[in-house]
């Protein structure tokens, strides 16, 4: 058996040496990093380097029981689910809704400029993206705010408001990246076998049975992958856009983990309470992707694994 794998291997060694960068970049940057897990455990000093991981005093999981005791523990919970859901809700089916417009478009010309013009914010760093979105939103000198007094209506503190602030980060997230999302599932499309839509014009198909009886089912498999790989994202919230937008007056809506995770690691210095705090965050996502997984299994369709 042993023989008939290397065999194998030595036939595909060019296939091999096509994926070792990207195997040596989850090595070196995802998978030897764990080691360092083991200060959630500890009561590691960052003073004391790479020795002290070994050295320092072992606290079991008095960290974890720290973090769940906290006065932040359900607030910083609540609002990374809570934005994470918003996100998934109206972020996910976005991409999709995208690709089927853009699918019924039979012009070329139009259909290219917009695919472009969709694609260019992802290109976007999210540090642009946080001073255009404060630009706009500004009740000063923002156009949102400029047509709103012209209506008639009271600037609106966008940021600083808890009641639109979770709003700003989704449709900002959702603009953001609805382009790039897209190609996935055109692609998808575009693999679609297209006698299945001739069959279906024969029968009297409209446009819109079409789309929901041959495209949709067609794009189900990969839309259902991508959607257990989000949710294994749910506890991320993204930190970067909120971490350069959020302001003290929105921190009881916007709070997330990563961002507590920041202040008690980075800022308070305590690098064995951060690591636990990331490692609770590391095993709730591991659950949701592995619960994600099995519904999409029993329900008769290809996981991830």
């Amino acid at each position: 058996m042993l023989a008939q794998t290397i065999n194998k291997m030595r036939s595909h060694q060019l296939y091999y040496l096509l994926i070792l960068p990207g195997l040596l970049y989850f090595i070196v940057f995802h998978y030897a990093p764990m080691y360092g897990v083991i200060i959630a455990f500890k009561d590691a000093s960052p003073f004391d380097g790479l020795a002290g991981m070994l050295s320092s005093r072992w606290v079991g999981f008095q960290h974890f029981r720290t973090f769940f005791d906290s006065y932040y523990f359900w607030d910083i919970i609540g609002n990374t689910l809570t934005i994470s859901f918003y996100r998934l809700l109206f972020g996910f089916p976005a991409p999709i809704l995208l690709a089927l417009l853009m699918n019924e478009v039979t012009h070329t010309y139009f259909k290219r400029v917009v695919q472009t013009i969709s694609y260019l914010p992802h290109f976007i760093s999210m540090v642009v993206l946080a001073g255009l979105t404060t630009t706009l939103l500004s009740v000063d000198s923002g156009i949102v705010n400029s047509v709103l007094a012209k209506l008639g209506f009271e600037p609106i503190f966008f940021l600083a408001d808890a009641k639109y602030f979770r709003s700003v980060l989704v449709v900002s997230g959702i603009w953001k990246e609805i382009g790039w999302g897209s190609i996935i599932y055109l692609a998808a499309i575009a693999g679609i076998d297209q006698q299945l839509y001739e069959a279906a014009k024969v029968d009297g198909a409209s446009r819109l049975r079409q789309m929901w009886h041959i495209t949709l089912p067609g794009i189900r498999p990969i839309a259902i992958i991508l959607l257990i790989l989000q949710i294994g994202h749910v506890m991320d919230a993204g930190f970067e856009q909120i971490f350069l937008l959020y302001s003290p007056p929105v921190y009881q809506v916007s709070d997330i983990i990563d961002t507590y995770v920041y202040r008690e690691g980075l800022v308070d210095v305590k690098y064995s309470f951060a690591s636990a705090v990331g490692l609770f965050k590391a095993a709730i996502a591991l659950v949701l992707v592995a619960g994600a997984n099995m519904l999409a299994k029993r329900f008769g369709q290809d996981g991830i694994w």
